[in-house]
């Protein structure tokens, strides 16, 4: 099945793949970038972006502040500052964090009289968002595919996510990907393929984000397959097409539970987002196959997607690439746990755990 048309956006693929279509890029005359302070500059993205928009005439304003695991309030001060820029369109380029930043400060800059945290009841937002290009630099979230994003609320404990609009446009350029140190690459094609697996089980799944989540897991499954120190240019380009094609499955069913029960270890502990999910996959594999349909869905999901391997290879090999390494006493694994016990994802799969079972499988992973 061809998923990719059923995606709803204009998705601009190829090296060079900016500048060869600048035209893409005139979404307005005013335009806001939002980035960190170091990737987008590293990678060469924003020269390609900045340049292009000179060449059509476009004003920009470079909002260049946006970090890891965005916070609510860094992203109300950029809409802030979006709308007094008068910007059109604004373009998000970076990681997760920079996209999912771009998406709230679209929101915020498009509805001026949207409290903060208003941000994630989507019957309180009056306006629809300014419109956004996604430039990714990594091949993890697949931001550039989907219509959610991840925000850190104040105090940096817990993340939680918000629904916005689908990306107008995204550039897919491999070399963007390039720069990245290899670890800091593989946390994020991990988090890929934790949406790939997550999506494939879920209770919300249709024919389209199963194709999908096929479709990113199998590409995945052969890189990560081989244990690599380094991603080659051909690795790059795959990855970074099936992390989009991941991240367009989750836009229909959302994550499963490896993704709160890593929140914790994300914003308590400093472990980079795809690592923190990746260390409960023997967990998540080993209560879905307690349930029928769990089992059946990751047995079919092997076959089709994954070869000669087995849900057991996806227990061992996922965790160990990860290589989480933390211990914790009763009461630190208890504030973790409560930090994330609520979070809707949990019923996401076809094994949903009760609250003693997120005790037992952090005291089991981090418990002395």
């Amino acid at each position: 099945m061809d998923f990719w048309s059923e995606i709803p956006v204009k998705l601009i693929k190829g090296r060079g793949c900016v500048r060869k279509n600048s035209e893409a890029l005139a979404l307005g005359k005013r335009a806001v970038i939002v980035c960190g302070s170091h990737g987008a500059r590293a990678c060469g993205a924003l020269e390609d972006v900045t340049s292009v928009l000179g060449s059509l005439g476009i004003d920009y304003h470079i909002f260049d502040r946006s970090r890891e695991n965005p916070p609510l309030e860094l992203c109300f001060e950029g809409g802030r500052e979006c709308a007094a820029f008068s910007a059109d369109f604004v373009i998000g380029i970076g990681g997760g964090s920079a996209l999912d930043a771009a998406k709230a400060i679209a929101l915020f800059a498009g509805d001026p009289q949207l409290d903060s945290e208003n941000i994630f009841d989507k019957e309180l937002k009056k306006a629809s968002p300014l419109p956004l290009v996604a430039i990714p630099t990594t091949s993890g979230t697949g931001s550039e595919s989907n219509a959610t994003g991840v925000l850190t609320l104040p105090g940096g404990l817990i993340k939680k996510s918000f629904a916005s609009e689908f990306p107008k446009v995204s550039f897919l350029d491999p070399d963007y990907t390039a720069s990245l140190p290899f670890r800091t690459a593989l946390s994020c094609v991990l988090d890929a393929f934790a949406h790939a697996v997550e999506s494939y089980l879920s209770p919300k799944s249709t024919e389209n984000s199963r194709a999908a989540a096929l479709y990113a897991a199998e590409m995945i499954w052969n890189v990560l397959s081989k244990a690599p120190v380094e991603f080659g240019e051909n690795e790059r380009e795959e990855l970074q097409l099936a992390a989009c094609a991941a991240g367009y499955a989750i836009s229909v069913t959302g994550t499963g539970f490896p993704h709160p029960m890593g929140y914790s270890l994300t914003t308590i502990d400093g472990i980079p987002h795809g690592f923190a999910c990746a260390a409960f996959y023997r967990s998540y594999i080993e209560y879905n196959e307690k349930a029928t349909a769990g089992k059946e869905l990751l047995d079919t999901f092997c076959k089709k997607a994954l070869g000669n391997a087995s849900p057991e290879d996806i227990a061992h090999l996922i965790p160990s690439l990860a290589n989480v390494r933390l211990t914790m006493t009763d009461d630190e694994i208890e504030r973790h746990v409560s930090l994330i016990k609520d979070a809707k994802n949990f019923k996401n799969s076809p094994y949903v755990l009760n609250n003693d079972e997120k005790l037992t499988i952090y005291s089991d992973l981090f418990g002395k």
